[in-house]
């Protein structure tokens, strides 16, 4: 006679949020080091926004720190399951029990909700009094690659995890359309931070300049330490006067580069580490 499987204790429960979330950053970032800095390297360069490679220590300096965020991940997101199997969420399994419709809902509802959540407490930690604990970590990638999605310090990290209790705490989320927000939300910020600017010339000369966010955007935050602090849209930046004033001028610049060979990698020692 077989025993009933156990229901997952807390340090299961941390485990395996740990190794997923390992696995989708290790899976993600390592698909867009392969295409930026590998196979495309060369014909992707003209759109490289700081025209540079970085040193093989600043990229093994990033996937260092991003490893020990995602183990504070994992505890928070384990923490965040125990809370709603005590029914202390509004965490639920069944569609039905809200609909489809609300199941999409609510995944656009998190993605604004956690923009909002990334802005104020990004401006935040930036506060002179803040810095030096909880951001200056991210700021030492000031060309980052996209192994730096996720290179904060540890109580970066918690702020940054603390997102997921939050979503399921203020509104019902299925447990699959948290794991789509989860899955949106890594690769929106592997691709923010992959270096390239990937959005056309004429974003900047269309109303979606005020929505939509670039990496030319967050990349200028890691340059500057200063303004662009929005993550998936640039409401919040252009509402609070928080984008820095060369932002559409830089974005300008880097979509206008003709490629050829002008636009070619510098061929030195420290690039070369990362052919």
């Amino acid at each position: 006679m077989m025993l009933a499987r156990q229901p997952l204790n807390f340090w299961e429960l941390t485990y395996g949020s740990t190794l997923g979330l390992g696995v989708r950053y290790l899976l993600f970032a390592g698909i867009a080091w392969l295409l930026g800095y590998w196979i495309f390297k060369r014909s992707w360069f003209h759109r490289k926004i700081v025209a540079r490679f970085p040193s093989s220590h600043e990229v093994w300096r990033e996937i260092g720190y991003s490893a020990l965020s995602m183990m504070i991940f994992g505890v928070v997101g384990a923490a965040t399951v125990y809370a709603s199997r005590q029914g202390w969420t509004q965490m639920y399994g069944k569609i039905s029990k809200h609909g489809l419709l609300w199941f999409w809902l609510s995944i656009g509802c998190a993605i604004v909700i956690h923009d909002a959540w990334f802005y104020w407490t990004h401006r935040l930690m930036h506060h002179r009094k803040l810095f030096r604990w909880f951001h200056r970590v991210h700021h030492l990638s000031h060309n980052p690659t996209p192994w730096a999605a996720y290179a904060f310090s540890p109580l970066e990290a918690l702020v940054q995890a603390l997102i997921f209790p939050l979503l399921v705490v203020v509104m019902p989320m299925h447990t699959y359309a948290f794991g789509l927000f989860m899955m949106w939300q890594i690769v929106f910020n592997i691709a923010g931070h992959m270096g390239y600017e990937f959005h056309p010339r004429w974003l900047m000369r269309s109303p979606l300049r005020y929505v939509i966010n670039t990496p030319t955007n967050h990349i200028m935050h890691h340059e500057k330490l200063r303004g662009n602090y929005g993550l998936y849209f640039n409401f919040w930046d252009r509402l609070m006067g928080t984008n820095h004033e060369a932002y559409e001028r830089r974005f300008e610049e880097v979509t206008s580069r003709a490629k050829g060979p002008s636009s070619t990698p510098p061929s030195t020692p420290v690039d070369s580490r990362c052919d």
